[in-house]
């Protein structure tokens, strides 16, 4: 037995068994006469993922390739199934210029299976940074929120939803600490689409992680705003330690019952409440108003002596008695639109529900 696959467990047995680079793996065969495959670095149920030497480049650099398995036999859903997965990895490699998302060395398809090349990003998943140190405070997650957010926004405005945001899909790089997303699902997705199965139930094609995955993503309608749900349970996980399933979820709403597990700030709790509506009206629409609202929460102390009882009128009228001269400072008009911004994040927070009908 060689030195690699001694460090697999007896779950990963069959792969080594039944696939082409499971079998290739700590051999000095080489795949397409380049990729060295060293081991296993996990498995889900739309493939696996490898890791790899690419051997035909100076310093022989590390790499990540993942074997897709879709389940596809007739001849035009493999058609259908070939373009859209050249459609997909193109996406992934325009994403892949942005340096928290890993880079897409080379796609292809081959012996009836889909290939992606992606660089190798060393360090630990979030999930495996707080079973070793522990969940985060309240600083340390609106820290992490600060640094996904962007990325969030960056994928949104290429068209792209990523569908699978989890703490196992995200990765702190130990060579200089930035937070890297990983393993989009959009092209898991497009395959799934394109299966020979004739069920269209949504446990059949759904894509993405039970707990993460808001409602509307297991009927099939992922939005944007599905990613920032997945977001939000990820900071949930990140305050406490728990997986979503773990918790407590209110009988009549289907609402996530985290509140009493955390001691943080009402401003914060507001956020992170919003974020993880079951109601797509009530939930945050876009990471920009996501990062809005955790900006606005460093002002509100400083302006909370600007905020009159009685709106200032803002006409320039001369005749006005609240403001005679016609004129509004900055610091008053920024006054107002944070008052009115806190008025209607508390008609959001504080929404009636819809009647059932």
């Amino acid at each position: 037995m060689n030195r690699f696959s001694q460090k697999v467990s007896n779950f990963h047995d069959d792969i080594l068994q039944e696939t082409q680079l499971g079998q290739m793996c700590g051999s000095k065969l080489l795949f397409r006469d380049r990729y060295e495959i060293l081991r296993i670095l996990g498995r889900g149920g739309f493939g696996v993922t490898f890791l790899a030497k690419n051997m035909s480049l100076p310093g022989n650099p590390l790499c990540v390739i993942k074997q897709l398995c879709p389940k596809v036999t007739k001849p035009k859903s493999w058609q259908r199934a070939c373009v859209r997965f050249e459609k997909e990895a193109k996406t992934l490699g325009k994403l892949g210029t942005h340096s928290q998302i890993p880079m897409l060395l080379d796609y292809f398809e081959t012996n009836g299976e889909f290939y992606l090349v992606q660089e190798y990003v060393r360090g630990l998943t979030i999930a495996r940074e707080i079973r070793k140190n522990g969940s985060k405070n309240e600083a340390q997650v609106k820290q992490f929120l600060r640094e996904l957010l962007p990325v969030l926004q960056y994928i949104h405005k290429n068209g792209v939803i990523h569908r699978d945001i989890k703490p196992h899909n995200l990765l702190r790089c130990d060579d200089d600490g930035r937070l890297v997303l990983i393993d989009f699902g959009a092209v898991k997705e497009e395959l799934v689409k394109n299966s020979d199965g004739e069920s269209k139930s949504a446990t059949t094609n759904f894509v993405g992680t039970m707990g993460f995955a808001p409602p509307e993503q297991f009927s099939l309608r992922p939005v944007y705003a599905s990613d920032i749900y997945a977001v939000g349970v990820t900071s949930l996980f990140l305050l406490t330690g728990k997986a979503p399933l773990e918790f407590d979820y209110d009988a009549d709403t289907g609402e996530i019952s985290w509140q009493t597990e955390v001691q943080i700030s009402e401003h914060f709790a507001q956020v992170l409440t919003k974020m993880v509506k079951i109601s797509l009206e009530e939930r945050y629409k876009t990471a920009e108003d996501v990062m809005w609202d955790l900006g606005m929460e460093s002002y509100l102390p400083t302006l909370s002596k600007c905020m009159t009882s009685q709106r200032l009128r803002a006409t320039g009228d001369s005749n006005s008695e609240e403001n005679p001269e016609g004129y509004i400072s900055p610091v008053t008009r920024t006054a107002i639109a944070i008052r009115e911004w806190r008025e209607k994040l508390k008609q959001i927070q504080f929404k009636p529900p819809k009647p059932k009908i």
